[in-house]
């Protein structure tokens, strides 16, 4: 289900832009050229997310990508929500979402969206966030594969959202979910072949 529409068009057009922005700061790469790991595009993967930081072996610059990562879709929910309404930090998480996969400034190439998907849906809804971060933590603790913990992090959050009854934000969770799924589509068929790499391999 969807939430309520309150807002106008054109409140809902300003926090889709700031959304998206926000979503947008490459916080892996300038971590990385800050603590002089190079560019993080051409180490691992090529991604800009905490895992591929993690490949460089600075733990410290890949908890500092995971957090801020989480951080700028939290801070597009709340600031939304706090100026604005409901359907405002929906769609500004949505759009922060989609800032940090497609960035213009990196040619659309960004990151898979996990650290932001977790971070937005904690602040939408704390206690689905705190069980979407158990789930993945649960998944990474058992499989050591971080893009599998991230699916099935991101396919249960819908079944949380419905447990707990915020209905209103499933629309979204769904949308998410279908992003991440696409956005790991190498790393599905990775799975399948059984050569998906362990967290902290290279």
């Amino acid at each position: 289900m969807l939430p309520e529409i309150t807002s106008t068009p054109a409140v809902l057009a300003l926090w889709a832009v700031l959304g998206y922005l926000l979503g947008s700061i490459p916080f892996g790469i300038l971590l990385s050229r800050a603590m002089g790991l190079g560019d993080l595009r051409k180490i691992g993967s090529g991604n800009i997310g905490a895992t591929n930081v993690l490949r460089t072996g600075n733990k410290a610059a890949a908890a500092g990508t995971l957090l801020l990562d989480g951080g700028k879709g939290a801070v597009a929910v709340l600031l939304a929500r706090w100026l604005a309404a409901e359907d405002a930090a929906q769609l500004a998480g949505f759009a922060a979402f989609l800032g940090h996969c497609y960035p213009a400034w990196l040619k659309f190439k960004g990151g898979k969206g996990v650290a932001t998907f977790l971070g937005l849906i904690l602040a939408l809804s704390w206690p689905v966030g705190l069980m979407s971060c158990a789930t993945w933590l649960a998944a990474a603790v058992m499989g050591r594969i971080s893009s599998l913990s991230a699916l099935v992090a991101a396919v249960l959050s819908t079944a949380w959202m419905i447990l707990l009854r915020e209905y209103d934000m499933t629309a979204l969770t769904i949308a998410l979910t279908a992003l991440i799924l696409w956005r790991h589509r190498e790393n599905i068929s990775r799975l399948r072949k059984g050569i998906e790499p362990k967290i902290g391999k290279k």
